[in-house]
């Protein structure tokens, strides 16, 4: 027997679903905070092309809880840091995640974590979390290492210098360690090369883009049928995958193996559709904020040359045979570069909006919120207010520093989430991050080409909009450590 799953959602047609929205709006007991409620295409367009400012102004004009009308609808955004703890921790459970603005994803996601609420988020959590056990994250150190290694010396730079896509040369890197890492799938064999997984991904997510208007269509040739096309494509490994393992028996210390023995107290399984929901939103979730936070993290770099001083020193004082130790990667020992990863996510946190769905009217910082209304907290925005972070546009990498750091109020600094819905793969995602930045600064210099002016796009994560164009140099012999076999500490 499989394990029941999530309700569906009421009504998958959008342009029922506006209406239904619009029919929860007029029946609010209490009223909406203050805010822009008229109806704006302009506004609705500024927030899908650039949300920042937009959230800035409100916050500014007023305060920390604000109403904003965009498209059919009213949105409640609350920012600061009492506004995300509220929502993530002490009064989580008055917020739904599976009929928020995001219910979209569910198009491509289905009921993975990302797209489900209750007890079946709980039970679904529980099965995964040994899966990213400190001791199975370890283990993910060497083919961390490898497939950055192996990517880094494909490019053949042979001393000469080279211009990349930074973005896309990570986003095609991350992919392959999650699927060697995270489910044991081979990216060299057959099926795999068969189907470009990062194109795919790339192209499915293109729909969050996409002219707002446009998106409510679903015949051919519209966003959502491009994004479905991708979401069939990707499946074909995923399902190919499933049905090898099962037919074979064939297990390893990956999740989808864990997934395919997971069962309930009454012995109940996964379908293969729920095994491939959780497959495919941890594919997605395990490279692509990796792939933003380290394109960002070296945007930064390019333009604050004392800071990549400090963490060159850093990597040749500390580093033995250019590589790093599972010890300096999974504890984040190397303090200079702790600080610039920690600073990435807060200017470009890749998770930047945190959409909900109020269970039951509530109040907070003096304004009533209805039932049923959409509210989202943002770290993007939050991580940007003046008040928590003096000059938050500019790059400190020292607001880290670990006195710095302890000092911050509780939900200030919220990159990953919050509470029963923290990001199951955090500590996977920031060993990898430091992986990838440690053994390109070990062996490269990177730099940007003089008129590249960075755009930034939501999709839904943040990314840069036109890719991450960087100007390599491979390292001189004489900074550069002979390479040593990585140590495995813990023995």
């Amino acid at each position: 027997m499989a394990l029941v799953g999530p309700p569906p959602l009421l009504d998958s047609n959008p342009f029922a679903t506006v209406l239904g929205d619009l029919r929860e709006e007029r029946s609010a007991t209490v009223p909406f905070p203050p805010g822009d409620t008229r109806v704006s295409l302009a506004r609705t367009r500024r927030f899908n092309d650039d949300p920042l400012p937009l959230l800035l102004e409100a916050y500014e004009r007023y305060g920390p809880v604000f109403t904003l009308r965009l498209f059919h609808g009213n949105v409640v955004f609350m920012l600061g840091p009492a506004a995300n703890h509220y929502m993530t921790v002490s009064h989580a459970a008055n917020f739904t995640w599976r009929e928020s603005h995001m219910r979209e994803l569910i198009g491509l996601m289905g009921d993975g974590l990302l797209t489900i609420d209750g007890d079946f988020h709980r039970r679904s959590r529980l099965a995964m979390l040994p899966g990213f056990h400190r001791e199975r994250i370890l283990a993910s150190v060497d083919v961390m290492v490898a497939e950055t290694e192996r990517a880094l010396d494909q490019l053949g730079w042979a001393g000469s210098s080279n211009t990349i896509d930074l973005y896309t040369w990570t986003r095609r890197l991350t992919l392959r360690i999650a699927m060697r890492a995270l489910f044991g799938l081979d990216p060299d064999g057959a099926v795999a090369r068969s189907v470009d997984a990062a194109g795919l991904f790339e192209q499915a997510l293109a729909f969050f883009t996409s002219e707002t208007t446009l998106r409510m269509f679903r015949g051919p040739l519209t966003p959502w049928a491009r994004m479905q096309q991708a979401a069939r494509s990707l499946d074909e490994l995923i399902y190919s995958e499933i049905s090898s393992r099962r037919s074979t028996g064939e297990r390893g210390e990956d999740i989808l193996s864990l997934l395919l023995d997971a069962h309930d107290e009454d012995g109940s399984t996964l379908t293969d559709l729920q095994i491939r929901d959780e497959v495919m939103t941890l594919m997605f979730a395990g490279h692509d904020t990796t792939t933003s936070t380290v394109a960002f993290m070296f945007y930064e770099l390019a333009h604050h040359p004392e800071i990549l001083a400090r963490l060159y020193a850093e990597q040749d004082a500390e580093l033995e045979g250019g590589r790093p130790s599972a010890s300096q990667l999974m504890s984040g020992e190397l303090a200079e570069l702790e600080m610039v990863f920690d600073e990435t996510l807060r200017k470009y946190p890749p998770a930047w909006v945190g959409p909900r769905r109020s269970v039951e009217p509530f109040e907070f910082a003096g304004c009533t919120v209805p039932g049923r209304a959409f509210v989202n907290y943002s770290s993007w925005a939050s991580h940007h207010l003046p008040d928590v972070y003096p000059e938050p546009e500019e790059f400190r990498p020292e607001r880290f520093a670990p006195e710095a750091k302890a000092a911050l109020p509780k939900g200030a600094y919220i990159p990953f989430g919050g509470g029963s819905r923290t990001c199951i793969g955090m500590r996977f995602g920031q060993l990898e991050i430091r992986a990838i930045a440690t053994l390109l600064l070990a062996r490269f210099e990177l730099s940007l080409p003089e008129d590249f002016a960075l755009e930034i796009r939501q999709m839904p994560t943040i990314s840069p909009k036109s890719g991450l164009p960087m100007i390599v140099q491979e390292r001189s012999a004489q900074a550069r450590p002979k390479r040593q076999p990585i140590a495995r500490p813990f023995a």
